[in-house]
């Protein structure tokens, strides 16, 4: 079984912001998987959509307690289902990485994301495979000079959309790589 969590913010104002992509890759993912569609889990704070993949039950999910408290949502999931730290994996935005790059790890700390401090620090542990897809194009074609949180909350510029959206389809495919063939495999072709 495999937890697969999109960071991100609920709401249609935010729909298509930098601090969304991990909600655009998970939506992403339950198409390609063909899933039904979200469903609201009050006990767990999240959507969710779960079916069969590869003979390897997934189950879907974007916290609805906004980014900052993403670990609230996080944390029931996966203390309700009980999987290894391996078959938790978290895809989330990362304004050090390049607009269209993606990075996959095994593990590692939060970093300056607070919506990953908040998932280490309410699942205790940080040994979890995570998916940092890169929105970072400042000087390029968003201007130099913004504020990080600010920056994070706007949407991509037009001339950044194809680049996003193609980190984001990347995003996906590294997760179907990883459940069919292992995290390395993914990582050697990704990263």
């Amino acid at each position: 079984m495999k937890i697969i969590v999109g960071l991100g913010n609920p709401g249609d104002q935010y729909e298509k912001t930098r601090h969304n992509v991990g909600f655009m890759c998970v939506n992403a993912l339950r198409g390609v998987f063909g899933f039904d569609d979200w469903k609201l889990n009050k006990k767990f704070n999240a959507e969710i959509a779960e079916g069969t993949y590869e003979n390897e039950k997934i189950v879907l999910v974007k916290p609805q307690t906004f980014m900052n408290a993403s670990g609230e949502a996080v944390s029931k999931v996966v203390n309700f289902y009980n999987v290894p730290h391996a078959d938790l994996w978290v895809i989330y935005d990362d304004v050090d990485i390049p607009l269209g790059k993606i990075r996959i790890r095994a593990d590692g700390t939060p970093g300056s994301h607070n919506g990953i401090k908040s998932v280490v620090e309410l699942l205790g542990f940080q040994d979890f495979p995570r998916i940092r897809i890169g929105i970072e194009s400042r000087g390029e074609t968003a201007s130099k000079e913004q504020e990080i949180a600010s920056f994070v909350l706007h949407s991509f510029l037009k001339e950044e959309e194809s680049l996003a959206k193609e980190a984001v389809e990347n995003a996906a495919a590294a997760l179907v790589l990883a459940i069919k063939n292992g995290l390395q495999a993914a990582q050697y072709r990704f990263n």
